[in-house]
């Protein structure tokens, strides 16, 4: 399989070849359309940064004691640690090196391709970022010239932890990933890992503990982890720092030959993502209660993507996780007493974030949307077709309201405010249907390939994508603003009138996008069918 040459000679090919290929890569960012280029350019900045502000950062230890510069140091390596592990997983099917069955037929062995996608991980301004916040330390934590000399040896190897860790797990899960099931796991994971940076935030509002205490805590329990015998060896040097900088070189090692078997393994392993799916009856529950014709034929439609593709699952499940989060922050910061509106707020928010997701309802759809161009043929079959694909939000989205009201609800010690709070939620996700039924006539936009659960657009229409879903955000909150500030301030009988408002502002929508879309439907279908 291989032409390479073997050895030191063969290796030093291999970095220069993949990182000539990988900066190739970047510069082809400048010569793409201008939201490619504006969106390569906001990444660099964003990448000097945080490198600036981290190396900052990690430079004002020096003036912290011995201890908590230590303390402190294990947390941000080992929270460098875990972003490497778990970021690069939310950029598969976006990055074709982080797959290894794109690099399979390559003349390489297989030692030679693991030393070129690790030249290509090193090679970027993330990685080159990460590095220079991780030699902050040497600037805020080292003591003396033994220590600096055992410093830059340490954060050499922190950074190829961090690097050789996130390759194992992309190459160990990238069978996984090309199916229906991990998408999903990966869809879970990439929030959790939201909430993971969120906890310290989330602790200190809920009053939990001393930060000072919370802070020795988990650097205690994280001394002897990798990241934590990186930040030691900085922090203590002499033969201690060169005992834990031996046993750290031990665990690179070793993760790097987990990662060279699981990526022969990968290489010869039969792609789940083209087997052959089970075929499931086709009746469901718009069978059942809707009779046959184009509405039902819609909402089975809509009820079968939402189950069967994770990006509906995570704009759903983020928007309730999110709630949750700001539920349990505002909570803890109040000292006083409990008011109503910390329930009602939050479930309004809940309801803003679910409306937002039919902003664009046809990018799902893609180049198959032909045939409901097809289908539809004139403007009430459009409204229609919009009605069918509101059912079928509403059939998930009113109930499951509902139960994020009760909890908050419980939550605060607030039974009361169920009633009110839910049918508000209800009207602003009423009501944002309605708005999202216009804006997705007016931008409509690429949802990209399901590989990837959190790609929002396709290449060079971000900026559709960031006015489609600000401008509805605008929309949906400036409309719900007539019925949800009353009862914030006491008129809780007005919540009444909140149902029937949601539904007349989606009648109205559904109509106006159904009257602008039956003529602008070559447009969408074009705009909808981008490459990706």
């Amino acid at each position: 399989m291989s032409t390479a040459r073997p050895g030191h000679s063969g290796h030093l090919s291999t970095v220069r070849l993949f990182a000539g290929l990988k900066l190739r890569l970047l510069v082809g960012n400048l010569r793409g359309d201008l939201p490619r280029k504006a969106g390569f350019v906001f990444t660099v900045l964003a990448a000097a940064v945080v490198a600036a502000l981290g190396f900052l950062a990690m430079a004002l230890l020096r003036a912290a004691s011995p201890e908590t510069a230590a303390d402190v140091l294990t947390l941000a390596y080992a929270g460098l640690f875990v972003g490497w592990a778990v970021v690069p997983l939310l950029a598969f099917g976006l990055d074709d090196t982080l797959d290894p069955a794109r690099l399979a037929l390559f003349p390489l062995r297989t030692r030679d391709l693991a030393v070129g996608m690790f030249t290509a991980s090193a090679t970027g301004v993330w990685p080159a970022a990460t590095l220079i916040v991780t030699a902050g330390a040497l600037a805020g934590v080292a003591r003396g010239l033994g220590g600096l000399l055992i410093g830059v040896v340490a954060v050499f190897l922190q950074f190829a932890l961090c690097l050789v860790t996130s390759r194992l797990v992309t190459t160990a899960l990238s069978g996984a990933l090309r199916s229906r099931r991990g998408r999903d796991l990966l869809a879970v994971a990439g929030i959790l890992l939201v909430l993971l940076f969120q906890l310290p935030n989330l602790i200190g509002n809920g009053g939990l503990g001393d930060p000072g205490a919370l802070v020795g805590g988990m650097a205690e329990a994280l001394r002897w982890t990798p990241p934590g015998l990186a930040a030691h060896s900085i922090a203590d040097g002499g033969l201690a720092g060169l005992a834990e900088l031996a046993v750290l070189a031990l665990v690179v090692l070793g993760l790097g030959l987990l990662w060279i078997k699981a990526l022969e393994r990968a290489l010869v392993s039969t792609d789940a993502s083209t087997q052959g799916a089970a075929v499931r009856g086709s009746g469901g529950l718009s069978d059942r209660f809707l009779p046959d014709g184009h509405l039902a034929a819609v909402v089975a439609k809509e009820l079968k993507y939402i189950r069967r593709d994770p990006r509906f699952r995570v704009g759903w499940f983020s928007s309730v996780v999110v709630t949750a989060a700001i539920a349990f922050s505002v909570v803890g910061q109040s000292d006083g007493p409990v008011w109503p509106v910390m329930v009602l707020g939050p479930a309004a928010f809940c309801a803003l974030m679910l409306a937002v997701q039919s902003c664009n309802v046809f990018g799902i759809d893609g180049r198959s949307l032909w045939m409901n161009a097809m289908a539809v043929g004139d403007e009430r079959g459009l409204r229609t077709d919009l009605a069918g694909r509101h059912l079928a939000a509403g059939l998930l989205g009113l109930p499951l309201l509902a139960l994020v009201t009760v909890a908050a609800a419980l939550f605060t010690g607030l039974p009361e405010t169920i009633w009110y709070s839910v049918l508000c939620a209800w009207g602003v996700f009423l009501l944002g249907l309605g708005v999202g039924s216009v804006t997705s006539v007016l931008i409509p936009y690429t949802v990209p390939d399901r590989l990837n659960a959190f790609s929002g657009a396709a290449p060079g229409q971000g900026g559709q994508a960031f006015a489609g879903s600000f401008g509805a955000l605008v929309a949906v909150a400036g409309l719900s603003l007539p019925v949800v500030l009353p009862v914030a301030f006491g008129l809780t009988w007005v919540a009444v009138l909140a149902v029937p408002y949601g539904l007349g502002a989606e009648y109205l929508g559904r109509r106006v996008a159904a009257a602008i879309g039956h003529n602008r439907m070559p447009e969408i279908l074009t705009a909808v069918s981008h490459p990706t």
